[in-house]
């Protein structure tokens, strides 16, 4: 708003000098005529200070059409617990906000015995859109497009358009705010913040995608803030999740994403961050409600109840970044929904976490650089068949540990070229190593 003010003053200043200018000529112009005749090298002098007048007016009315077609750019930095270009809303002027990112990857597989083959995916491009209608009141939403397009081709499944988050704030106060619409649920890292500058690697973390699965958001209302310096909360009501989409390996496809969500059951989310020291996050956040939404299983209806937690850390000096996260999770009503569900023997509990670590090698050799090379690595351990119920035999497949090492390229803040290589092991089964090389961009 300040921006705009700032602007439209400088539009009409300029135009009130040029009408100033215009209304002084005539009189200027009877003071010569009643005056004694210039001289030459007086008139040259004067035609000379005039022509400097004009050409300062025209540079300074073709800046600000410039400004006008062209809008600054504010830097990029995370709000309220979203990414970086998701936060675009909350740092501009009144009115229309237009953000977004994207990523690409080239994925090699490293001896595959089996029916996988290399791929070339251009993964995700979205948009943000926000509006915001005053300082307190805005809209923000996320529109994605997966895989380039939503019909299949020869050899792959169908792309998709997915509405990630559209929700409402209302910022009251900041220790007190209130968020209304599809919301994605405060758990893990990358669920809110999952634009490809901000996290290391080709892939999502498995941890990340398996236990907490990103982008998970459901449909609810609730609150937010800041409750001291340093102390940051999130917590929604939102629907329960489908346990029709429970399976062995995760509970993906119980998400309901906003798309005629079943209301018979809700749950209810929250997180809770700390920074005590410069650099250093350190928080917790569950996610605890019904899943049967007063469906049949095996019979009879269920619960289902899910409570899944994290607890997650983070420290970042000068070049150093590390990361770790771990999550657990227990679903009840396990054995009545093994027994219903073709998908594999649902758990009792599951659980998983990773550790990172990486390290901005180019300020060692050009302080002050905004460019950034990253090496890092990454492990994680994982298991969807943590506790099955009695007399179910657990798929081992599901017992994952993932290794992934890697470079990172920034050349700017929000583009990035990425390069790794990640390991997979599973109890049984085998699966291919891959690298893979990609780029990423926040706008």
């Amino acid at each position: 708003m300040i921006r705009r003010t700032m602007l439209t003053t400088r539009v009409g200043l300029v135009l009130t000098v040029s009408i100033a200018l215009a209304a002084l000529a005539g009189p200027i112009e009877a003071q010569e005529r009643a005056a004694p005749p210039a001289s030459e090298e007086e008139r040259q002098q004067r035609l000379k200070a005039l022509e400097e007048k004009v050409k300062i007016l025209t540079e300074e009315i073709e800046a600000l059409k410039t400004k006008v077609v062209v809008p600054e750019t504010a830097d990029l930095k995370s709000a309220y617990g979203l990414g970086p270009a998701a936060s675009k809303v909350y740092q501009a002027l009144p009115g229309l906000s237009i953000g977004g990112y994207g990523e690409a990857h080239l994925s090699l597989l490293v001896n595959d015995k089996g029916s996988r083959k290399n791929t070339l995916d251009f993964e995700r491009f979205v948009l943000y859109a926000g509006y915001k209608f005053t300082d307190r009141i805005l809209f923000n939403s996320e529109i994605e497009l997966e895989h380039a397009k939503t019909e299949e081709s020869v050899g792959a499944g169908a792309g998709a358009v997915e509405l990630e988050f559209a929700y409402l704030d209302f910022r009251v106060w900041e220790p007190l705010n209130a968020r209304t619409g599809l919301l994605l649920i405060p758990m893990g890292f990358i669920n809110e913040i999952h634009e490809p500058p901000f996290y290391f690697g080709n892939n999502r973390p498995e941890v990340e995608r398996r236990i907490i699965p990103t982008t998970w958001r459901e449909l609810g209302a609730g609150i937010y803030g800041t409750l001291l310096p340093g102390l940051e909360y999130r917590t929604y009501a939102v629907n329960g999740l489908n346990a029709k989409g429970f399976a062995s390996g995760d509970f993906r496809d119980a998400r309901q994403e906003g798309n005629r969500a079943l209301a018979e059951d809700f749950a209810w989310t929250g997180r809770l961050d700390s920074t005590p020291l410069p650099g250093l996050l350190m928080g917790a956040s569950f996610f605890w409600g019904d899943s049967g939404q007063d469906q049949v299983f095996d019979g009879r209806k269920v619960a289902a109840n899910l409570f899944l937690y994290d607890l997650h850390a983070q420290f970042r000096y000068r070049g150093l970044h590390v990361r770790g996260l771990f999550s657990e999770g227990f679903v009840s009503d396990a054995r009545t929904l093994s027994r219903d569900l073709a998908e594999g023997p649902v758990s009792r509990k599951i659980w998983g976490a990773y550790g990172e670590v990486a390290y901005d090698l180019l300020p060692l050799f050009l302080p002050g650089t905004r460019q950034a090379l990253s090496p890092f690595a990454r492990l994680e351990w994982l298991d969807t068949q943590a506790d099955v119920p009695a007399g179910v035999r657990p798929d081992s497949s599901k017992r994952l540990r993932a290794h992934t090492i890697g470079l990172s390229y920034k050349p700017i803040p929000s583009v990035v070229l990425k390069l790794d290589y990640r390991e997979l092991d599973a109890d049984r089964g085998s699966i291919a190593d891959e690298v893979n090389v990609g780029f990423g961009f926040a706008l």
